[in-house]
């Protein structure tokens, strides 16, 4: 009756998880911040200077920009341009969107008046909206932010007016694209928006497919998946609340490696779980007992799995960007929710019928091969070096790994040779990896309007006037300052800021420049778009000589911005690796009880690591033909990497420990390796797919992330834990336990197992109490 008790409680406490964790998964994206200056840190040069260029105006603004180019080439006509004007002039009277919770017109996010610019050749009009930039980033309805709902809304009006789009000119006889920072970030904000359904589907589908393949059943595959959603739902919960009371901040890039993490770490730690569940079946009659030895063999790998990923990512704290020092709380608390799904609700429902339980595993139902359960018992560590009759079916069913186990051993010195002069070959390529940054426009891998707005602006106008960099100096600095900016190449223009109304490049300024607590602005355009590469080099160039006339001047923008957060990522890396690393290689020694195999299995998975990195650099530089890199992209890559990784070689080596009690270190590696490889393969490959599925979310930094972890975790599977960590653990023998009693010679082993398994079989063998 308790037990009973138990499984219902346990149900009814998730399913009410998983109800009010459901409504909080679907608004996640309500609480997202995506706004690159604020993750910059307080002591970033940029960020100083956004500090001060703040005081030089009442209100930031987000601009938005409209590009129009003649559909037949050559110059723009006056009726055309008066077209423009009028159309500009309505957009401020339109009103929101019914659902947007407010009424009112979009003219009350504009602090200005939409002004229309003509191209100097006459080939194109510039329509420059500045929306407010606070209140830009505030939610608008359920759907999504200000600045989204409003280029959402220009889009369609210029289509429903004008009929003018990037690939239809309407009677006007323009082509229109909408384009800057607000267009930047709503098409942004749209690719993101498949994390929720998208991801998440494709994510879920290729892991039923796979669980279908490795279990043969119709029923486990479900419940495997219904645990991982609830401990999404756990997840969503918990960190919308966090999220909502500003505890701690979520982007759309967070939220879609939560979602593959907690898929994928959830569906690993029930494939262990079940296989072990599925393992004790086979020596008891009742399922309640079988998963009682299942959690207390399962659990201790299990937690310390969770706890090696919770520990790596928390690691992130330590970084000086707030995009990663976010993810590292909002991951964690991703992990820790597979990891108490897994072990609270799973077993709970793989339960639900009693003494029928067995039900999950059909047609394929798991049974006791014998009366004496204590000689069932035993017999399932019987020696895989031999096919006696008497040995325990369920080492027999893994003939391939059997075989495998046993050639590894026999051949255990060359086989860790070959296999690290392999990876070494391809950690050799690391360095060719272009991980400096990319330019704004190659964040996207389909065609959106922003970018290819941004590229016609940047034909006619001076790119670089849409956002230019600021330089904030004493006032007594300012022609020396005006001076050395000018002659930095890749500068348009050098314009100190006098308090007139800029609105598009190139327009008129007052004579006096504005003085604020003995400080003036300069406003720099850079011939390049603000948001690329060239435009950062020119900053970086800037800084050096505005910094050699005015040591006390600062330099900031969205260029200055995109060359701090380079710079963080790049400190983030020699900061985070070594915590990471020690941290690990910590936990290791105290699951294993041996400082040799820490060491060991940390030295394997770090050169998997580097050679999956190597590996990509030669698939993105030579296949995929990809612009380079974010610098966070090997920084997410480590710490998913080797803190994934290590999983399965924990997985594998608790087992080792288990056997090596038993019979000593080499038969207990032949028998690790011939049980666990067939479900540590198994979770190897959904983590691969699971990760893989951020490949469907067009953006460059998620696309990269999701090759390199999916094969990374491939090659620690079907290299790593299955030839080099066995082969050197075989080759090391008892050593490889150093300095705990395992490494002793003659030191018995197993009888404490034994004898709780034999204290098992006498309470399987008592009568069940009402």
């Amino acid at each position: 009756m308790l037990r009973a008790l138990a499984v219902v409680v346990a149900l009814g406490v998730w399913l009410g998880i998983g109800s009010v964790g459901g409504m909080a998964q679907g608004k996640l994206s309500q609480v997202q911040t995506n706004d690159a200056a604020a993750f910059l840190p307080t002591t970033a040069e940029s960020t100083q200077a956004a500090a001060l260029s703040a005081e030089f105006v009442e209100t930031e603004t987000l601009p938005a920009l409209i590009v129009l180019e003649p559909a037949a080439g050559g110059a723009v006509t006056p009726e055309q341009i008066a077209a423009v004007q009028d159309f500009a002039a309505g957009l401020g009277d339109l009103p929101l969107p019914q659902d947007a919770g407010v009424t009112g017109t979009w003219g009350q996010y504009l602090v200005a008046d939409p002004v229309v610019a003509p191209s100097q050749d006459g080939e194109a009009i510039l329509v420059v909206l500045s929306l407010d930039a606070v209140a830009a980033d505030q939610q608008l309805g359920e759907d999504g932010r200000v600045s989204t709902a409003f280029v959402t809304e220009v889009r369609a009006q210029l289509d429903e007016q004008l009929g003018a789009t990037a690939t239809s000119a309407g009677e006007i006889g323009l082509h229109a694209w909408v384009t800057g920072p607000a267009g930047f970030v709503a098409d942004l904000v749209t690719a993101f928006g498949g994390i929720d359904g998208v991801l998440l589907l494709v994510a879920l589908g290729a892991v039923l497919v796979i669980l279908v393949l490795v279990y043969r059943s119709p029923l486990l595959p479900l419940a495997v998946i219904v645990t991982a959603v609830f401990a999404l739902c756990l997840a969503g919960w918990v960190i919308y609340s966090l999220a909502d009371a500003d505890v701690i901040v979520l982007n759309g890039q967070s939220q879609g490696i939560l979602s593959i993490l907690v898929v994928g770490a959830s569906v690993d730690y029930a494939l262990l779980l079940v296989a072990r569940y599925r393992e004790e079946l086979r020596h008891v009659e009742q399922p309640w007992t079988a998963m009682r030895r299942a959690l207390r063999a399962s659990f201790e790998p299990i937690a310390a799995s969770a706890g090696t990923v919770i520990a790596g990512l928390l690691c992130l704290l330590l970084s000086d960007l707030a995009s990663n020092r976010d993810l590292g709380p909002v991951a964690a608390i991703g992990i820790a929710s597979a990891f108490l799904a897994v072990l609270t609700f799973l077993p709970a429902l793989l339960l639900v019928g009693g003494r029928r339980a067995r039900f999950w595993f059909w047609p394929r139902t798991p049974r006791p091969e014998r009366a004496d359960v204590t000689a069932g018992i035993r017999a399932d560590v019987a020696a895989v070096e031999t096919d006696a009759p008497g040995a325990d079916a369920l080492v027999r069913e893994h003939g391939a790994w059997v075989r495998l186990a046993r050639w590894v051993g026999a051949h255990a010195r060359p086989v860790w040779i070959v296999t690290t002069l392999a990876l070494a070959l391809g950690a050799a390529f690391l360095p060719t990896l272009q991980a400096d940054g990319t330019s704004q426009s190659d964040v996207f891998l389909t065609d959106v309007d922003s970018v290819a707005g941004e590229q016609v602006v940047a034909d006619h106008f001076p790119a670089g006037a849409v956002q230019p960099a600021n330089v904030i100096a004493p006032a007594e600095d300012l022609d020396a300052v005006v001076a050395a900016a000018t002659d930095v190449p890749g500068v348009a223009t050098v314009t100190p800021y006098t308090g007139a109304a800029t609105g598009a490049p190139g327009s008129g300024a007052g004579e006096e420049p504005v003085v604020v607590d003995g400080n003036v602005r300069v406003d720099v355009a850079t011939s390049a778009p603000s948001d690329s590469r060239e435009a950062v080099a020119t900053v970086e160039a800037l800084r050096e000589a505005v910094h050699a006339v005015s040591p006390d001047a600062l330099v900031g923008g969205a260029a200055a911005q995109t060359l701090d957060t380079n710079a963080a990522s790049a400190s983030d890396l020699r900061t985070i690796v070594p915590a990471v690393l020690l941290v690990i290689v910590l936990i290791l020694m105290l699951l294993l009880r041996s400082v040799v195999s820490a060491v060991v299995l940390l030295a394997a998975n770090v050169l998997s690591f580097a050679a999956s990195l190597g590996v990509a650099a030669v698939v993105f530089n030579h296949v995929l033909g990809f612009p380079g890199a974010d610098p966070s992209v090997p920084l997410y890559a480590f710490v998913f990497l080797v803190a994934l990784g290590v999983d399965y070689s924990i997985f594998l080596m608790t087992r080792v420990r288990e056997e090596s009690l038993r019979s000593g270190t080499r038969d207990g590696v032949v028998r690790g390796l011939a049980v666990t490889g067939g479900v540590i393969t198994s979770a190897g490959v959904v983590l691969a797919a699971t990760f893989a599925a951020l490949g469907v979310i067009p953006l460059l930094f998620l696309a990269q992330l999701a090759f390199i972890v999916a094969f990374g975790v491939l090659l620690d599977t079907l290299v790593v834990r299955s030839l080099l960590v066995p082969a050197v653990v075989h080759q090391l023998d008892s050593r490889t336990w150093w300095p705990g009693r395992l490494s002793r010679p003659g030191v018995p082993g197993g009888r404490a197992d034994v004898g709780e398994r034999a204290e098992d079989a006498r309470q399987e063998s008592a009568p069940v109490q009402p």
